[in-house]
Order: C-alpha cells, then sequence, then structure tokens
C-alpha cells in the first residue's frame, strides 16, 4: 500500500515487484523484498521511507500469521516513528500505519478490551491529521517521496476498525454509527476516485454491519446488504476471489437466522472449501457446529467437528474471541445432551474468558443459556441470578434473540416463583419480541433476494437481486 509519488526510481520498483509478489500470494517474496527495501532506505538515510518498508513488512507477516517476527518488528517500527523528526503530515501517516497494524493485531487475537488504549490513540492522530494541511515543500532526501496512503482513505480505514472492534466489542448502535459515517464518506470519495482499496473498504464495512443486522433483528436489511456485496464483488474478480468464503459465510449465518438449517450447512461447507484463513476457518466451524446441534441428528459430524475446535488443547488459533466461542458451543452441546455439570464447566470458561476482554454478546449468551440450565434444574434463585442481567447486556447490545430467550426464561421463572406481575410484564415482551422477529422473518424470505440462500458455486447469480438495488446502511441516514 505504499503509493509512490513524483520521484525514487529505485524504490519504485522495488514496491512494483512486491505488489506483484503480494498479488501472486508469494508472501514470503513480498516479505523478503521489503527488507531488502528497508536495508536500501536505511543506507540512503531515509529513516521515513525505511518505516514505511518495514511497516509493509509487518502487514504481510500478520497475513502470514506469523506472529514471533511481528512483534520485534513492530517495535522497532515504533521506536522509528517516534524518534523521526520531518514533515508532521508524514510522521502523523507514519504513526496512523503502525497504529492500525498494533489494532488489527489486537483484534485478530480477540483481545477487544486489550486494545482500547491503542483504538483510542489511533483515533486522536486521525483526528491531529485531519486538522494539518499537506506541505508543498518536497522532502530534501529523494527517498522520502513516499505515502502510503491519502489521508481521505486513513479516515475511512480509521472507521473501518472502529467499526471491526465495536462489532466484536457487542457495541452494535455504535459499530452502525461508524459504518454511516464511513460510508458516506466512501460515497463521497469514490465520485472522484476509483482506486479498488475503496471497495475492499466498503465491503468489509458492510460484512460486519450484516452481521450486525442479524444480531439486532434486521434479517430484511441484512439480505440487501448481502446482495449489495455480491454485486460490488461482480464489479471486480479480485475483490469476489478475496471475499467469496466471507460471502458464503454471511449467507450461512443468515440462514440460522430464518431457520433454513440445510442450506446454512450448504453455505458454511462452500465457505469452509474457499477459504485458508485460519481465523475465518475457525469462525466458520464454529457456526457450522451450532448448525449440527439444532439439527439434532448429526451426532458424527458434529464430533468431528469439536475434536477440530476444542479449546482445551490444541486451539488452531490463537484468538481469544474464538476460543471462548468454541466453549460456549460445547456449552451448548453438552447441554442439548442433558449434560449440565459439563455444561456448566464450558460455561463457566467463557464467561471467565468474555469477561476478561469485553467480548459482551459472548457473556449474554453464556449467562441466558446457564440460566436456562439453572431453571431446568430447579434453582430458581440462581437462574434469576443469570437471565436478570443476561436480559439487561442483551438489550444493550441490542441482541434480539438473547432478548427473546431471556424474556421467555423470566416469564416461566416468575410464574415458577408466583410473581404474576411479573410474569405477565415479561411474558409481554416476549410476545413483542417475537412478532418483531416474525415480522421480519417474513419481510426476508419474501425478498427477491432469499433465493441466493440456495448458491452454493461461481459468481453470484444475478437474477436473484432486486431490479431497483438494495436498501444500504446508507438509506437509513437519509
Amino acid at each position: 500500500m505504499i503509493i509512490p509519488e513524483n520521484r525514487g526510481q529505485s524504490l519504485h520498483l522495488g514496491c512494483s515487484r512486491k505488489q506483484l509478489h503480494t498479488l501472486e500470494k508469494d508472501l514470503v517474496s513480498a516479505c523478503d523484498l521489503l527488507g531488502v527495501g528497508a536495508e536500501y532506505a536505511r543506507v540512503v538515510g531515509s529513516e521515513y521511507t525505511r518505516a514505511l518498508f518495514l511497516l509493509s513488512k509487518g502487514m504481510l507477516l500478520l497475513m502470514e500469521r506469523k506472529l514471533q517476527e511481528v512483534h520485534p518488528l513492530l517495535t522497532l517500527c515504533g521506536q522509528i516513528v517516534e524518534n523521526w523528526q520531518g514533515n508532521p503530515i508524514q510522521k502523523e501517516s507514519l504513526r496512523v500505519f503502525f497504529l492500525v497494524l498494533q489494532v488489527t493485531h489486537y483484534l485478530d487475537a480477540g483481545q477487544v478490551k486489550s486494545v482500547k488504549p491503542c483504538l483510542k490513540q489511533l483515533q486522536q492522530c486521525i483526528q491531529t491529521i485531519s486538522t494539518l494541511h499537506d506541505d508543498e515543500i518536497l522532502p530534501s532526501n529523494p527517498a522520502d517521496l513516499f505515502h502510503w496512503l491519502p489521508k481521505e482513505h486513513m479516515c475511512v480505514l480509521v472507521y473501518l476498525v472502529t467499526v471491526m472492534h465495536s462489532m466484536q466489542a457487542g457495541y452494535l448502535e455504535k459499530a452502525q454509527k461508524y459504518t454511516d459515517k464511513a460510508l458516506m464518506q466512501l460515497e463521497k470519495l469514490k465520485m472522484l476516485d476509483c482506486s479498488p482499496i475503496l471497495s475492499s473498504f466498503q465491503v468489509i464495512l458492510l460484512e460486519h454491519i450484516i452481521m450486525c443486522r442479524l444480531v439486532t433483528g434486521h434479517k430484511a436489511t441484512a439480505l440487501q446488504e448481502i446482495s449489495q456485496v455480491c454485486q460490488l464483488c461482480q464489479q471486480s474478480p479480485r475483490l469476489f476471489s478475496n471475499h467469496a468464503a466471507q460471502l458464503h459465510t454471511l449467507l450461512g449465518l443468515y440462514c440460522i437466522s430464518v431457520n433454513c438449517m440445510d442450506n446454512a450447512e450448504a453455505q458454511f461447507t462452500t465457505a469452509l472449501r474457499l477459504t485458508t484463513h485460519q481465523e475465518l476457518w475457525a469462525f466458520i466451524v464454529t457456526n457450522l457446529a451450532s448448525v449440527y446441534i439444532r439439527e439434532g441428528n448429526r451426532h458424527q459430524e458434529l464430533y468431528s467437528l469439536l475434536e477440530r475446535i476444542n479449546p482445551d488443547h490444541n486451539f488452531p488459533v490463537s484468538s481469544h474471541c474464538l476460543r471462548a466461542a468454541a466453549f460456549y458451543i460445547r456449552g451448548l452441546f453438552s447441554f442439548f445432551q442433558g449434560r449440565y455439570n459439563e455444561a456448566k464447566r464450558f460455561l463457566r470458561e467463557t464467561l471467565k474468558m468474555s469477561n476478561a476482554e469485553d467480548l459482551n454478546r459472548l457473556t449474554a449468551c453464556s449467562l441466558v443459556l446457564l440460566g436456562h440450565i439453572f431453571y431446568v434444574l430447579g434453582n430458581h434463585r440462581e437462574s434469576n441470578n443469570m437471565v436478570v442481567p443476561a436480559m439487561q447486556l442483551a438489550s444493550k447490545i441490542p441482541d434480539m434473540s438473547v432478548q427473546l430467550w431471556s424474556s421467555a426464561l423470566l416469564r416461566d421463572l416468575n410464574k415458577a416463583c408466583g410473581n404474576a406481575m411479573d410474569a405477565h410484564e415479561a411474558a409481554q415482551m416476549h410476545q413483542n419480541f417475537s412478532q418483531q422477529l416474525l415480522q421480519d422473518h417474513i419481510e426476508a424470505c419474501s425478498l427477491p433476494e432469499h433465493n441466493l440462500i440456495t448458491w452454493t458455486d461461481g459468481p453470484p447469480p444475478v437474477q436473484f437481486q432486486a431490479q431497483n438495488g438494495p436498501t444500504t446502511s446508507l438509506a437509513s441516514l437519509l
């Protein structure tokens, strides 16, 4: 993502070859070339461009999950960035690059709470850049004539990583707010700039907001936005190649939300075939396991999946969030098997991990399932102690499915305890949530885009998309 300006031909050649290797997925050769570029920049006395090469190398190492190499490299980059004295906007842009890598590293690791100080620094940094004017005076060293992204693109990128954080933490209204801001800025930029990176930003933003819609009970809007991602991917074969697995994963999540389990299984199986990304693979397998649990008759396949995502030993990825989710899935399976003590052990592990990193949605899901277990065991007081905070947290997110589940449990708990007024109030809440979800379910299934759930091969089928175009996240502002 280093963009050469009007000089520095040797560095330009290195960048072009690096980009070629990256496009061809030869990340080892790309990293080697970036190392050569960094050494050349050091020799010619350009610490600024050296930092750009090293940060770019760090980005590729993160993509390759070579975390042992990433840590010392980022430490070195941080020292270079802080010590470099030069053009203020160039210095701040280096700091943005460095902080973006740190934030995405934490988010990949599922460490939502730990990332907050870095994210706050990044947001302050982009505010500083927005107040600075581009300096027309060229640097005295020709090797410094590079920048990695225009500042308008950097602003969208900071919105994007903020959305990623809000989504993981379960702050879904916040994710919606920043998505709307980012999409508005993207629409303005795309009128003047046809850079492919803008379409990539748009697709990633939509992927995250689609997941938010499914959680908050807006399946019809989510489906229309999935269709919009399909349309964007049709315009760029490379974009489709990079996001096909995510598209099928989103369709699988949508299928779960409308209770089309056979289609969900087909979508997740397709996504697994298309991805080599370990974290996405683990996310898909976890959700596919939930499909098999709901179907109730897929024990052999389920046991095979659970062995592959065993959080007690040899978990395949380093993500704290995904490991916590794997404990939850095991707890859910044990609950359906009637092994309640085992389920409680898994769910308490999920709670411990989710509380440590402020994973609010996992916390809410674990609390309500524990509440259900205690209700089944006849321990109404302990059940209430779980369900009430689950309901409060689910309302804050807001998570419609957990609210539906919690209100049903509160209704039954209060009936069992003889609290008629509270039982009536909970029953009314449950009915309201049921009606909202049912209405949204009917609306989603009646859309032409609903037929996308049968697509499992090749490019997205154009004939399944609405003639007038989907309603995007941006439409809520109009």
